[in-house]
């Protein structure tokens, strides 16, 4: 394990009882609030077309300090790790408390857990290895099918070491390690060209990404994807059956869903689902979980950026509302405990109730039997993009590899199918959970309030009845 002692203070010359002293005064009469230090390192390599295109290395350190009175937030940020900076940033936030007169609110539970390895993936492995495994995955794409004609591949790992300082001085650390492997192809049959893609990461070192027998296998499933793209037709319109594939189409609930859930939304009643706790949202059977607590995954923390220990929350319950993710500030506005949900992109930045791996749990069926209930429908097993309006939670996602389904079997597939939807009455129109949970492959990214954190969805098998398609045939 890193020394944190020395990252944090020995080696920016702060002494860590004056930086307690100054949070305690920064932090006194407020509700709530904290010093959060962050040292990170992150690179990244591009291989594209043949050769090398980009390789970056970056270092970063600062730190957030924040003081909360009642509703209002008084927060203020530096890339100088200094006693200095963080006095000048106390007597910013102090302006917050100004004619308030609080107590700070108790310090989040201890946790022994932790949920991933606290080595250097960017040290661990050699550089001219990563550059060699892009070479290789290139050449072996090529190799793999006369219609490639472009291969694009990335690697990214970073480090980052975090410290959440109290008011009362306790101190919560964590390591967090994050990497990521992704290849793109481009194949094309003479007329059309298509591009298919696979990534994966987590909490992880390189060394599993290095091994033949993985990345092998992202580039067939990438070439795979192409292939199956060059054979699509165009995609009907409509009102129909759709049924979502397990794993990364839980990207759907993640949007359209989850973040209705988050508790900010709730407490300012913007969300859809706003005044419904206790009350039927979605499906018989139906059961959302937002997790962070599973080891090693992309979502997960051992803590989250407030210090608070992460968990497994259940959002809806058998097509009840059962609760919200919380952080700190909207958990104790709404009078109910926090629930690790409060998160942040870095030291710059404010947190604010985040998913961490948002999963809707496995029924009865099996993914055959599901198939084989619908005449003619839509299979969706892969999504791109995609809109939420968390007010009305309207939706509009973008297929990127689905098939049309003709009396209950998977036949064509299909380019250029959306699907369009409300997300409260979408999760009221699931009639078949599959017995076949996933988790997808360690790739999401959510973005709210102009910050992105790395973030984990899965479910098993879906039906949807009474879905609209949107579609490009004529």
């Amino acid at each position: 394990m890193a020394d944190l002692d020395t990252l944090f203070y020995a080696r920016t010359g702060m002494d860590p009882t004056r930086v307690e002293a100054q949070v305690a005064d920064a932090l006194a009469g407020a509700d709530d609030g904290e010093l959060f230090l962050e040292y990170g390192l992150s690179e990244s390599f591009v291989f594209d077309d043949g050769r090398l295109k980009a390789a970056t290395y970056d270092a970063t350190q600062g730190f957030g300090l924040r003081a909360v009175a009642g509703e209002a937030t008084g927060y203020a940020h530096a890339s100088e790790l200094s006693e200095a900076a963080i006095s000048r940033a106390s007597a910013a936030v102090q302006a917050v408390k100004a004619g308030h007169s609080g107590s700070v609110a108790l310090a989040p539970k201890g946790t022994n857990s932790q949920l991933y390895t606290q080595d250097n993936p960017i040290l661990g492995a050699e550089f001219s290895n990563k550059i060699k495994l892009l070479e290789e995955i290139d050449a072996f794409a090529r190799a793999r099918d006369p219609r490639v004609k472009q291969v694009s591949c990335s690697l990214t790992g970073s480090w980052t070491a975090v410290e959440i300082l109290r008011a009362d001085g306790r101190r919560v650390r964590d390591i967090r390690p994050l990497v990521r492997l992704g290849v793109q192809i481009m194949a094309s049959d003479g007329t059309r060209q298509e591009i298919g893609s696979h990534s994966g990461g987590g909490r992880v070192g390189y060394d599993s990404y290095m091994l033949a027998e993985t990345w092998q296998t992202y580039v067939d499933e990438a070439l795979r994807q192409a292939l199956v793209n060059l054979e699509s037709v165009a995609a009907p319109a409509g009102e129909m059956t759709v049924i979502l594939g397990p794993g990364w189409p839980a990207v759907m609930l993640h949007e359209a869903v989850g973040h209705g859930l988050e508790g900010d939304f709730n407490r300012k009643k913007t969300s859809a689902f706003a005044g419904l706790m206790g009350q039927r949202v979605a499906s018989p059977g139906v059961t959302v979980i937002d997790d962070g607590t599973i080891a090693d995954r992309r979502g997960s923390l051992s803590v989250d950026d407030e210090g608070t220990p992460t968990e497994r929350t259940v959002l809806i319950e058998d097509g009840i509302l059962k609760g919200y993710m919380q952080d700190r500030l909207n958990a104790r506005l709404m009078g109910v405990a926090p629930t690790g949900n409060g998160r942040r992109q870095s030291h710059s930045h404010q947190p604010m109730p985040r998913m961490t791996n948002t999963i809707m749990l496995g029924g009865n069926h099996v993914p055959e039997e599901i198939i084989a209930s619908v005449k003619n429908g839509l299979y969706a097993t892969n999504f791109g993009g995609g809109q939420v309006d968390i007010t009305s939670g309207k939706f509009v996602f973008s297929c990127t590899e689905a098939y049309l389904i003709e009396n209950g079997k998977v036949t064509r597939p299909v380019k250029g199918a959306t699907l369009i939807g409300n997300g409260p009455e979408a999760m009221n129109r699931i009639s078949m959970i599959g017995n076949d949970m996933s988790l997808d492959s360690g790739v999401g990214v959510c973005g709210k309030g102009g910050q992105s954190v790395p973030v984990g969805v899965g479910q098993p098998t879906l039906r949807m009845d009474a879905v609209t398609v949107g579609g490009t045939a004529g």
